[in-house]
C-alpha cells in the first residue's frame, strides 16, 4: 500500500473526512513506516497537497480538514437553519482558526460536530491547565472556545462565546468575566439581528467596565474570516471591525 492509498483508506474508515492532526496520529495504522523519516509530517502533507493540486483523490474542506473527493461537506445555508448545528459550526471554525495560528485550542463540547468531524478531534487540548484558582477554572472551562499560548506556561489568549439566543448571553458574559484580570481578548459571536441587543448589555454594569475588551461579531463576519484563514499569519479576529 502506498502513502496515498494509506491516506485514502484512513479517510474512508473515518467517514471520508479527517483533520490533519488525526491523519498524523493514525497514518501508521495503514502505513507502518510513515513516521520513519525525520520530517515525516511534511511528507504526509506533501503527498496530500500534491494529489489535491492534481485534483485527484483528496480535497481540502477547511483550514486543516481533508476529505475524499466525493465527500459532501456541510453547506452554510443549510447549517443556518438549525441553531444547534450553527453553534457547533462556529465553534469548529474558531478551533480551526486557533490551530492555524499554532495555538492550543479547547472546547467543552467534545461530541458536537463541524463538517461531520467531532470537535474533540479539532481541539488540541482535552482539558485546560490549572493556570489560576480552581473556582475560576471550573467556570471558564465551560466557555465555548479558548485559545492558549503553545509554549511555556499556558494562559488563555482569546475566549470565544457563541451566543445563539439572547437567553444564553448573560451566562456567557459571566463566564468570560472570570478572566478579566488576565491578558487576553474576548469575542462574542451572534446572529446579525441580535447585535444591537448584545451591545446594549455592555452599556450596563458590570460589563460596561470591560466593554473595550470585548469584540462582538455576527456569524457572517466569522465565516468570511474562515474562508481566507490560510492567508492570516496573526490573529484574524484583529483584522475585522468590531460591531460596537
Amino acid at each position: 500500500m502506498s502513502k496515498v492509498e494509506a491516506v485514502k483508506e484512513l479517510l474512508k474508515n473515518n467517514k471520508g473526512v479527517a483533520s490533519l492532526e488525526f491523519i498524523y496520529n493514525n497514518i501508521a495504522t495503514y502505513y507502518p513506516a510513515a513516521k520513519n523519516s525525520e520530517h515525516w509530517e511534511a511528507g504526509i502533507r506533501g503527498i496530500i497537497n500534491r494529489e489535491i493540486a492534481a485534483q485527484k483523490h483528496f480535497k481540502r474542506i477547511g483550514a486543516s480538514l481533508y476529505a475524499l473527493l466525493d465527500y459532501q461537506e456541510e453547506q452554510i445555508e443549510e447549517v443556518k437553519k438549525d441553531t444547534q448545528r450553527m453553534h457547533s459550526y462556529m465553534q469548529g471554525i474558531c478551533l480551526e482558526l486557533g490551530n492555524l495560528l499554532r495555538l492550543k485550542t479547547y472546547t467543552p463540547d467534545k461530541s458536537a460536530k463541524f463538517n461531520n468531524v467531532s470537535l474533540s478531534e479539532l481541539a488540541t487540548m482535552k482539558t485546560i491547565p490549572d493556570f489560576t484558582y480552581p473556582k475560576i477554572i471550573e467556570d471558564v472551562k465551560q466557555i465555548d472556545v479558548l485559545w492558549f499560548n503553545e509554549k511555556g506556561y499556558q494562559y488563555p489568549k482569546r475566549a470565544i462565546e457563541v451566543v445563539d439566543s439572547l437567553g444564553t448571553l448573560e451566562a456567557a458574559l459571566k463566564r468570560t468575566l472570570q478572566l478579566i484580570e488576565f491578558n487576553l481578548s474576548f469575542s462574542i459571536l451572534c446572529k446579525k439581528e441580535d447585535i444591537q441587543k448584545v451591545e446594549k448589555r455592555f452599556n450596563a454594569e458590570p460589563y460596561i467596565r470591560a466593554k473595550d475588551r470585548y469584540q462582538i461579531l455576527p456569524y457572517e463576519h466569522v465565516v468570511n474570516i474562515y474562508k481566507d484563514a490560510v492567508t492570516y499569519k496573526n490573529d484574524p479576529f484583529l483584522s475585522v471591525q468590531n460591531c460596537f
